[in-house]
């Protein structure tokens, strides 16, 4: 399996594990067979568009990053620009695997530094395991689930607390069922997440939806990490900061600033395990 495709099946089983549905549940709720969901979610085939915005609908995520994602997978599938996705049940021929890519420095093609991390994972863990980023630790998949047996059930946290403090949370595993804190669109349009991992007691913030130049600031009351949005391969999936050390009770702030020069800076905060608080920039007199 290509590395493109590899990053589409993590995050399709992502969202696969957030909807707690067997694999005939989801066909009972989508066009696509069982044994088509089968395929989708070991990296057998290719997905199509439709079945990745379905996905998200039943996950009740937004489909922006996971169909950039797809658009990648597809183009490296295809050798070409994106085009309609293969029949449910009718898989295209296996295309001969590409050389790997490399572990360090940039890549070339339409890969931000979300692409750039779950390349770093899927180099260091190697195949199968890097499918399992994202799937919650205690669970197992439904009985009616025929997994590869190269793909583990769960990767255990590299960090927690402090020594988490100013890391990337999806090197290190905490990205794995994290909590949703709040969510909060700012003035923009772009929407900011604050996430929380229980296992690795760290908490992070991301956005999507943003222009070149914006940036997101997370603390806790400690250090603030913050990241900037670089150019349009972060526009089109997301972009998230460094973790910084929380647990139940304390409270996490994230902040945007806007690239726009008479944009203002807008906050939201979420104690974890309590409420949400809201700090719009006020309002002209």
């Amino acid at each position: 399996m290509t590395a493109e495709r590899t990053r589409l099946t993590t995050v399709l089983r992502e969202l696969r594990a957030r909807t707690g549905l067997s694999l005939a549940a989801l066909s009972e709720r989508t066009s696509y067979s069982k044994s088509s969901w089968e395929r989708y979610l070991n990296g057998k085939s290719l997905p199509p568009r439709q079945a990745v915005q379905d996905l998200c609908r039943i996950a009740n995520e937004p489909d922006g990053r996971p169909l950039a994602l797809w658009e990648i997978a597809e183009s490296d599938w295809s050798g070409r620009a994106a085009v309609p996705a293969p029949a449910a049940d009718e898989p295209p021929p296996q295309p001969q695997e590409p050389s790997r890519p490399p572990e360090t420095g940039r890549p070339l093609r339409r890969r931000g530094r979300l692409m750039v991390v779950l390349a770093s994972v899927y180099a260091t863990l190697v195949g199968g395991v890097a499918l399992a980023l994202f799937l919650p630790p205690d669970r197992e998949a439904p009985e009616d689930e025929a997994l590869s047996a190269s793909v583990p059930y769960s990767l255990a946290p590299q960090c927690h607390g402090t020594a988490c403090e100013g890391r990337d949370p999806l090197l290190l595993t905490c990205g794995i069922s994290p909590v949703t804190l709040t969510t909060y669109r700012t003035a923009t349009g772009a929407h900011v997440e604050l996430r929380y991992s229980e296992r690795c007691g760290a908490s992070w913030a991301r956005a999507w939806a943003t222009r070149i130049g914006d940036r997101l600031e997370v603390t806790a009351g400690g250090p603030t990490h913050d990241v900037r949005v670089e150019d349009t391969d972060d526009t089109e999936t997301y972009v998230y900061t460094e973790m910084t050390a929380t647990h139940p009770g304390s409270t996490v702030q994230a902040c945007f600033r806007p690239a726009s020069p008479d944009g203002e800076r807008e906050c939201v905060e979420a104690r974890v395990g309590g409420t949400t608080t809201t700090n719009r920039p006020p309002s002209p007199q």
